[in-house]
C-alpha cells in the first residue's frame, strides 16, 4: 500500500508492508555507476581477498537495476511479511550454532556450522566487515535494507549449499552462481574477473572459465536464497536442500581442484601474496 507519512516532507508518499514498514526511505540516495572505483577496488582485493570490505565497495559502484524491483516484489508480498516477522535479522539465527545443531544429523544447519567453524567464520563478522566499509553510512530501517541484509548474510551458507569452497576459483563460482539467482553486473564483474586472474596467474589447463561459467548457469535455474524461510532450509537434509536449489555437480570446479593438486599447488593459495603484487 501507499500512504503518506508523517514527519517526512508534505505530500511525500512511499510504499509500506502491511505493518507500516517503509518500503524506501526518502532519505536513501539513488545508486550510481562508478567503474573507476569498481576497478579500484578489485585491485585492492586482490592483494587480500579476505578483505571482504572492497567486494562491499564494489557492489556500490556497480548498482543492479533488479535489485530494487525485485526487493519490492518480495518484501511487500504476503510471503514476505511471512518471513520478516519470523526471521527479522539472520545473524542472531546463524550464528547459534548450539541451536541449529540440535537439528537433525545430516541437515544443512549441520554442514553450516561445520563450514563456519572450519573457516573461522561468522555471521556478525561479515556484518562487520560491511560497517568497516561504510562506518558512517546511516541506517534507514526500510524494507529495501532488510532485503539487502538477508543476501548478504545468505552469502556462507550459498558456500555450504552448492559446494563451492572458499577458496579464490570458489568464491568466483558462487558470485557467478549469484548472479543467475538474482543479476548484478558487480557479481560477473568480480567472478570473471577474478577467474581471469586466477587463469593468468596459475597457467595450467584447469578449465577455471568453465567452472564459473557452469555456475553462472547453475544459478540461472535455482530460486532466491534470501527469499526462502531459512530455518525452514537449515533443518532440510543437505541432498534435498541442494535439489531445491538445482545445484547440480559442479563438475568443472572440482576438475580445478583436481588438476592443481597433480600438479603441487593449493587451490586456497591462488591468489596469495607473491601472486597478488604479480
Amino acid at each position: 500500500m501507499t500512504e503518506t507519512i508523517r514527519n517526512f516532507p508534505v505530500g511525500t508518499q512511499v510504499d509500506m508492508a502491511p505493518d507500516g514498514t517503509i518500503f524506501r526511505h526518502p532519505d536513501r540516495p539513488e545508486p550510481r555507476r562508478n567503474i573507476r572505483a569498481a576497478v579500484h577496488h578489485f585491485r585492492e582485493l586482490l592483494k587480500d581477498k579476505e578483505d571482504t570490505s572492497h567486494v562491499f565497495k564494489i557492489f556500490e559502484a556497480l548498482p543492479s537495476a533488479k535489485f530494487v524491483p525485485m526487493a519490492r516484489r518480495f518484501a511487500l508480498s504476503r510471503e514476505g511479511q511471512r518471513v520478516r516477522e519470523s526471521e527479522p535479522y539472520l545473524p542472531t539465527i546463524l550464528d547459534d550454532h548450539e541451536a541449529l545443531r540440535q537439528m537433525p544429523a545430516g541437515s544443512v544447519a549441520h554442514a553450516y556450522c561445520e563450514f563456519m567453524e572450519r573457516e573461522d567464520l561468522t555471521a556478525a563478522g561479515l556484518v562487520e566487515e560491511g560497517q568497516r566499509a561504510w562506518p558512517d553510512r546511516p541506517h534507514y530501517g526500510d524494507l529495501i535494507e532488510w532485503y539487502a541484509w538477508r543476501r548478504r548474510d545468505t552469502h556462507d551458507l550459498l558456500h555450504v549449499l552448492t559446494g563451492y569452497g572458499r577458496d579464490a576459483l570458489g568464491e568466483q563460482c558462487v558470485l557467478a552462481f549469484t548472479y543467475g539467482q538474482n543479476g548484478g553486473f558487480a557479481h560477473l564483474f568480480i567472478a570473471y574477473l577474478g577467474a581471469l586472474n586466477v587463469k593468468r596467474g596459475v597457467k595450467t589447463s584447469a578449465p577455471v572459465l568453465r567452472a564459473v561459467r557452469q555456475a553462472h548457469k547453475a544459478g540461472a535455474g535455482a530460486p532466491r536464497l534470501c527469499e526462502m524461510p531459512i530455518r525452514q532450509l537449515l533443518a532440510m537434509p543437505l541432498d534435498e536442500a541442494r535439489e531445491l536449489m538445482r545445484v547440480g555437480d559442479p563438475s568443472e570446479y572440482y576438475r580445478c581442484h583436481r588438476l592443481w593438486r597433480d600438479r603441487g599447488i593449493d587451490p586456497y593459495d591462488l591468489l596469495g601474496k607473491d601472486l597478488a603484487e604479480a
